[in-house]
């Protein structure tokens, strides 16, 4: 019965975690208007896969992290009620979190119900170990993307205006271009929608684009590619760091190899990303900060390159945390952030560890009674 439990909780899990995270790696492709939403899901989700395939090879500390091991009882590492409840109470936190279109970390999830269960099994917590190694990589990642982004992007912007590349925006009915202006902000924009006579009927849109030449390329297009490899390096982070914190869950069943475990994971995160990713990935991607094609690059670099330096390090960080501080980031940099949304979302990081531990010591409670 357990066996059944763990299974479905884990699958629970693995769905949960694609909801809210998947869209995250590409939440600037489609925040910027680099492409629409179902393009840069399905880069997401083939990325993610990439990620969720190599994690085995790549990220094997990860596995022993989140069974538990070194921070409750060595007899719990190998309880499948014990497993069972951390991936159900993580899971029902996850999706909570995405019914209300809250971007909040699984790994927070996790490591509250790895807490509350094992408070709720009765084992004392070692922390030490729960402050060293995991709550500190999970504060330290955000503020340190939130700092790398703040001095990347104007280098970037520097390096583009020597080389003589301009940011513009141009207003466009279907082909048809109205104006072509210095780079405007969408609420800037969106106010000089009343200086032209467009027929009732006509879809006024504002894209950012770029003007100049790269290496004898047209520079737009050179960025569009860039970006959308960015994006496909963000969700191969994320597949690569998140895969094995949820595998690790299944790992409880002598019937599991490591592979079978990832590969597992893998589709059910790529399922609950095509699913129910899109409340999540409209907050990523319009309701954090106004972002173009180059701050949206640069955001999705430094997030990339941040979550995979962890991975290999098997440092618990959370893609969520990471992802959205790069975009913090580029809102404070270019004052375009919308700090009433970024407030909701730290609000609902400060509450899913609880929620998770809280999930935990109920989840453990119920199931160690039914076995």
């Amino acid at each position: 019965m357990t066996l059944v439990i763990i299974l479905v909780a884990v699958g629970c899990l693995a769905f949960a975690n694609g909801a809210n995270d998947n869209f995250k790696g590409v939440a600037t492709l489609f925040g910027s208007g680099t492409t629409n939403y179902r393009r840069a899901l399905w880069w997401a989700t083939a990325t993610t896969m990439l990620g969720s395939v190599t994690a085995v090879a790549l990220a094997n500390q990860l596995l022993k992290s989140f069974r538990g091991k070194g921070l409750v009882a060595e007899e719990l590492t190998t309880s499948l009620a014990y497993g069972a409840a951390v991936a159900l109470a993580a899971g029902l936190t996850v999706l909570l979190a995405t019914r209300i279109g809250m971007p909040i970390s699984t790994t927070h999830g996790l490591v509250g119900a790895l807490v509350g269960a094992g408070l709720a099994a009765g084992s004392s917590i070692d922390l030490v170990r729960l402050g060293r190694g995991f709550f500190l990589p999970l504060l330290i990642s955000p503020l340190l993307a939130i700092l790398l982004t703040a001095v990347v992007y104007p280098l970037f912007r520097m390096l583009r205006r020597r080389t003589g590349i301009e940011a513009e925006t141009c207003f466009c009915v279907e082909d048809r271009t109205l104006e072509v202006a210095p780079q405007l902000s969408q609420t800037a924009a969106l106010e000089r929608l009343d200086a032209w006579s467009v027929q009732v009927g006509d879809q006024v849109t504002c894209r950012s684009q770029y003007s100049g030449r790269v290496l004898g390329l047209e520079a737009g297009v050179v960025l569009d590619r860039a970006h959308y490899l960015s994006a496909g390096l963000v969700s191969y982070a994320r597949g690569l760091n998140d895969t094995p914190k949820i595998a690790a869950l299944l790992l409880l069943t002598p019937q599991m190899t490591n592979f079978g475990a990832a590969a597992l994971v893998g589709v059910m995160i790529a399922l609950g990303g095509l699913i129910a990713a899109r409340k999540v990935g409209e907050t990523m991607s319009q309701k954090i900060t106004d972002m173009n094609h180059g701050q949206g690059f640069t955001a999705n670099l430094i997030t990339g390159l941040v979550v995979i330096g962890a991975s290999r390090l098997g440092v618990p960080v959370s893609t969520t945390h990471v992802s959205c501080g790069s975009l913090f980031g580029i809102g404070w940099t270019t004052g375009q952030g919308h700090g009433a949304m970024i407030g909701k979302i730290l609000g609902a990081w400060l509450i899913t560890l609880p929620t998770g531990a809280g999930l935990g010591y109920a989840c453990y409670w119920g199931l160690s009674r039914l076995s």
